[in-house]
């Protein structure tokens, strides 16, 4: 008998799918030509080893199991007389289409459970609470991949701009971060955060003016929302705007981090 991939100590699986799935994932067996006799062979040891450890699979387990052994069962039997040019159907078919089609369905579980992780950790931070501004009207929180988003549709309209490349413009991320002070100084309401990105005239310029955002929410000098999800980010001074460009040194070694 083949040594089962499972001998280590009991797998716990959702279901049989999931069982024979890993059963062939893990013997790289072509799921388009499974052994039919080996797989119910490992399945069923399975089975009897969560049964030796009280372990209650469920029914689904139990009808996987027969189904196993009546495709065997039928793949034993000499092949019925096909008419001419047809193909004798096999038995496995059924199977390797439910197989497939629910690997499928778990990979993109997987993917949506994994996109779900990456926004939930990418702008996490203990002292996220400082962010916060408890005077702050109703609104939707702007997450980075929310920030990303917009940026990256800004950059794919302005690849369309003849003026979008402009030879030996330098800006500074702090040049940025002093023109967005202005703005917000020069207004009392959120300020959509697409207009000021359409005003820029080059890459460099767009990509300070991002790296601008971000140093300022960093530095809780600003706040990012938006009315509803996946609408437009508007921008608003934070409670601590006033505090922090009291004093302009600041300003001056934010460059040196992006030299």
């Amino acid at each position: 008998m083949d040594a089962s991939p499972l001998n280590v100590h009991l797998e716990q699986y959702e279901g049989p799918l999931d069982l024979l799935l890993d059963l062939i994932r893990r013997q790289q067996i072509d799921i388009y030509n499974i052994p039919i006799a080996r797989i119910t062979s490992q399945y069923l040891e399975y089975l009897h080893r969560a049964e030796s450890l009280n372990v209650d699979l469920g029914g689904e387990f139990v009808l996987m199991a027969a189904t196993l052994i009546q495709i065997k069962s039928r793949m034993l039997l000499p092949a019925e007389p096909a008419m001419a040019g047809d193909q004798a159907e096999d038995p496995r078919t059924e199977l390797v289409t439910r197989l497939l089609e629910h690997e499928k369905y778990k990979n993109a579980a997987q993917m949506l459970h994994q996109k779900q992780l990456i926004e939930e950790n990418v702008w996490s931070n203990p002292q996220i609470e400082a962010f916060l501004d408890e005077d702050d009207e109703p609104g939707l929180a702007v997450t980075l991949i929310d920030l990303v988003k917009t940026f990256e549709q800004i950059l794919e309209r302005a690849k369309k701009r003849p003026q979008f490349e402009v030879a030996g413009e330098e800006v500074s991320v702090a040049q940025q971060i002093q023109y967005l002070k202005n703005i917000l100084l020069a207004s009392d309401e959120p300020v959509a955060l697409q207009g000021i990105f359409e005003k820029q005239v080059g890459r460099r310029p767009l990509v300070a003016l991002f790296l601008a955002v971000l140093e300022l929410v960093r530095m809780q000098a600003i706040l990012l929302r938006q009315k509803e999800t996946f609408g437009e980010i508007f921008i608003r001074k934070h409670k601590m705007f006033n505090v922090i460009f009291q004093n302009e040194q600041p300003l001056t070694a934010v460059d040196e981090d992006y030299v």
